[in-house]
């Protein structure tokens, strides 16, 4: 049975109070599950934005996506988690990665760390941080007992992390490009195959994961050709013909894109979509038309995700 639908969206741009207030007032009007951020330097700090966001809404769930993990010492971490946690209500998702932009660590003074050292501070700081929020007498407490862990992997090390520590496996359907700090998108028969790694470390798991996909483009278009451009022409390897078929792209009409996003969870598993904030709006449609077949299909008493 497959998981039902979860949609996520990074808000990325710092704006003051009334506008940030206004932002995230509009994701939870539009449908989104969660409200997210980033963690990297000219974007808002991850934090008091979420406890921001948790302000202005009600229903969505509040997370990192994903905390730059070489930024932070895992105690101090520890304590911002379960602020935040405490503050937002117990809503806060909690989102890690490695990080891949050097010029971000070297702007702040820190580290880069080879692949392998930004890996093991990543381990590291699960295994601290988790230990801190469960002991009983770590002072501040968490808003609700467990606060759910994303980890964003792609390979083998992080992918083996994931599997063992996530309750959200989130695939960011790219690798790291040619230039520092760039990425390159995955095919969907390498992406295919970096999920068939994750399920294979994952098989031992007593409570499967939810699968997360970050999408990088969305256009409600008849015409997709001129809004696929520029990604063909940042990406060489890249042709005219394979960005359409890209899983981290939703270019086409309404009702195409709505089928590539049922594909995704029937190929891959992906139920938890997160878009980037310049495609909230225009992913909107396709949330609200898949929000209607499920309503239609629990109305009906079938089984609307077959």
């Amino acid at each position: 049975m497959s998981r039902p639908f979860r949609f996520g969206v990074n808000l990325l741009t710092p704006a003051p109070a009334a506008e940030w207030r206004a932002k995230c007032r509009r994701a939870e009007e539009l449908g989104y599950d969660v409200i997210l951020v980033p963690d990297h330097l000219g974007m808002v700090a991850p934090f008091p934005a979420l406890v921001a966001a948790a302000e202005a809404t009600e229903r969505p769930r509040l997370g990192t996506f994903v905390l730059n993990t070489g930024f932070w010492n895992p105690a101090l971490l520890a304590r911002e988690v379960a602020t935040t946690d405490a503050l937002t209500g117990g809503r806060l998702e909690l989102g890690l990665g490695t990080g891949y932009v050097p010029a971000e660590h070297a702007a702040a003074g820190l580290p880069f760390g080879s692949p392998g050292e930004r890996v093991d501070h990543l381990a590291r700081t699960v295994e601290e941080v988790n230990r801190l929020l469960d002991s009983a007498g770590s002072r501040p407490r968490p808003g609700h007992s467990r606060v759910p862990l994303l980890i964003g992997a792609n390979g083998d090390r992080m992918l083996r992390l994931s599997a063992e520590h996530a309750d959200i496996a989130a695939f960011t359907g790219a690798r790291p490009g040619h230039a520092p700090g760039s990425l390159e998108p995955l095919t969907a028969e390498e992406l295919d195959e970096r999920v068939a790694r994750y399920r294979g470390l994952a098989a031992g798991r007593a409570k499967t994961a939810e699968l997360n996909l970050l999408i990088q483009l969305v256009a409600i278009t008849d015409d997709p050709g001129p809004v696929l451009k520029p990604l063909v022409e940042r990406q060489p390897r890249l042709s005219p013909d394979q960005a359409p078929e890209l899983p981290v792209v939703l270019a086409g009409p309404l009702e195409d894109v709505v089928a590539r996003v049922r594909a995704l969870r029937e190929r891959f598993g992906f139920s938890y979509l997160t878009v980037l904030e310049p495609y909230m709006e225009a992913f909107a449609p396709v949330l609200e038309r898949l929000r209607a077949e499920s309503a239609q299909g629990m109305r009906e008493g079938s089984a609307w995700w077959k």
